[in-house]
């Protein structure tokens, strides 16, 4: 009966070990991986003049707009921490 306690004790311990580290890293990766919760980013990103922001998502780092200038679509991506254009994507209609 002892050894069984013993066991279950270790056991329980392992547990309450893994949950903490896995909650551990959860938190840390939210608050300290820079754009987290509570991240605020306040700056201004210049488009041409008649353009129409037609959506926007972002993810990894990173942030994609479509624009609608003059009847032609572009997509847009935008780094988050810098704001600075990664890459731009112009879609066109065959004639």
């Amino acid at each position: 009966m002892a050894r069984a306690r013993v066991m279950m004790i270790i056991s329980v311990l392992t547990t309450v070990l893994a949950v903490a580290a896995v909650v551990t890293v959860i938190g840390y990766r939210m608050f300290a991986g820079g754009l987290g919760v509570g991240a605020r980013i306040d700056d201004v990103i210049a488009l041409p003049k008649g353009a129409r922001v037609v959506s926007m998502v972002g993810s990894s780092g990173r942030v994609a707009v479509l624009v609608d200038i003059d009847g032609a679509s572009e997509l847009r991506i935008f780094d988050m921490k810098t704001l600075k254009e990664s890459g731009r994507l112009r879609f066109s209609v065959e004639p």
